[in-house]
């Protein structure tokens, strides 16, 4: 199936790194720029089948929080387009991921239900088979007493990968067989017993009568309702039933591998509040995931570093106060504030890496930022050594002045003056970027 066509997360992903590709190329980020990103965005959610309204609402928050927030100081106008995108996406996808119930030393019971037709058996050894390659000692109860050959076929599946099963051909009682299975698992010490229940066609209220009967009986630490992701946006009704049912559930969304409604069936589930904790994303047993939004997202973008880019962004709009970052931009920073600065973005990666990404930034030649990052521990001492009022107006530093800081920090006196001398040549670039910035905010409408 792979081989013949794209899944639909396939194409989503293509849609969306192609548009963020394109972005990343062009010479200015304006609203033009923005806009034709919102159209591919929309474009490719409703290619994956994701509902009209929450499609346009999605688009509407990223071009609004593009052209209006103010940028944090060091960030260009593509980048924070780029954490704008992953933003939304990862809240319609969900956010925060499901919580894990299992935990090391402790025997945990996961019972799992799901319409008939939905994965579900294959899904249960799936999720066994996770656990298991994580080191936990991990089996399957068959409560499935419903479909013919259902047994059989789970065992066939977990002997594959060496997951044991309990079950009863001859044995009608669910419940009796789920109650046994786990006795006998619990008692030999195992930390994850899956329970496979009997699957539902076309009737919700059957499934969840079942179960909540169990679930009572049973008290299992988590309850996961497997989904069909070839349903779309139909998985709303199915996903809301169970969220209502019971609090402590997570869904498991399976055959993404080959269909254009897969982003139907995610946005569907997410709408109703239900966690997703896990996607299948092929037909082999190994062909599942634990679904992290934010990690989701950022291979759909398609940038194998987003993690890092949305890092550094968050830092910076929270490293400066924003006064002072404004202060700093229109060149009225003393020679601490420049100090503080610098090493604020050398704690963040190499300084050259990181200076080149701040706004008119190719102003400032190669050799004054390599001088800076050499220098720094060195200026940190002759600042320490200056008079208050030295740092705040370098200006008054002459030779007799340069002298005694030299000999108070134990540096060459053409080190006070280099100090100088970077100071004063970066006040006045920051100036002229001020001006020119201040000229292209004016023609593309942004807020200065």
């Amino acid at each position: 199936m792979r081989g013949r066509h794209l899944s639909s997360l396939e194409n989503l992903g293509r849609s969306l790194s192609e548009a963020v590709k394109k972005l990343l190329r062009l010479p200015v980020v304006d609203q033009k720029a923005v806009k034709e990103l919102a159209k591919e965005l929309q474009r490719a959610l409703l290619q994956s089948d994701v509902n009209v309204s929450l499609v346009l609402q999605i688009s509407k928050n990223v071009e609004e929080r593009a052209l209006r927030e103010e940028l944090p100081p060091g960030i260009s106008r593509r980048e924070h387009l780029v954490k704008v995108l992953y933003e939304e996406l990862t809240k319609f996808l969900g956010e925060e991921p499901a919580k894990t119930t299992v935990q090391p030393g402790r025997t945990s019971i996961i019972m799992l239900v799901g319409i008939q037709g939905s994965g579900k058996t294959t899904g249960t050894v799936k999720i066994a088979r996770y656990y298991h390659k994580r080191g936990l000692k991990t089996s399957i109860v068959c409560a499935d007493t419903f479909r013919p050959g259902a047994f059989e076929q789970l065992k066939q599946l977990a002997d594959k990968v060496g997951i044991p099963v309990y079950g009863k051909v001859d044995e009608k009682d669910s419940e009796k067989i789920a109650l046994n299975g786990l006795a006998e698992f619990k008692g030999e010490g195992y930390d994850v017993i899956l329970i496979d229940t009997a699957g539902r066609h076309k009737n919700e209220r059957d499934l969840m009568d079942e179960m909540q009967v169990l679930a009572r009986k049973l008290n299992p630490n988590e309850i996961v309702l497997v989904i069909d992701g070839t349903i779309g946006q139909q998985a709303m009704i199915q996903a809301k039933a169970f969220n209502e049912a019971t609090p402590i559930g997570s869904i498991f969304v399976t055959k993404l591998d080959g269909s254009a409604r897969g982003g139907g069936a995610l946005s569907a589930v997410v709408a109703t509040g239900a966690k997703i904790k896990f996607v299948g994303t092929g037909e082999k047993i190994d062909d599942i995931e634990q679904f992290v939004p934010a990690d989701f997202v950022g291979r759909l973008l398609g940038l194998g570093d987003i993690k890092g880019l949305i890092e550094k962004v968050r830092e910076a709009e929270i490293q400066v106060p924003k006064q002072r970052a404004r202060a700093f931009i229109e060149g009225k920073f003393t020679l601490k504030d420049l100090y503080e600065q610098m090493e604020a973005l050398r704690r963040l990666g190499p300084l050259k890496k990181l200076w080149r990404m701040m706004p008119g930034s190719y102003n400032i030649p190669d050799d004054m930022v390599e001088t800076a990052e050499k220098k720094l521990d060195s200026w940190r001492v002759i600042i320490q050594s200056m008079r208050r009022e030295e740092i705040e107006d370098p200006k008054m530093i002459d030779s007799p002045r340069a002298r005694r800081i030299a000999r108070g920090s134990g540096k060459a006196e053409r080190d006070v003056k280099e100090l100088v001398n970077q100071y004063n040549m970066m006040k006045k670039m920051m100036k002229t970027f001020k001006r020119r910035q201040t000229t292209l905010m004016r023609k593309f409408q942004f807020a200065a």
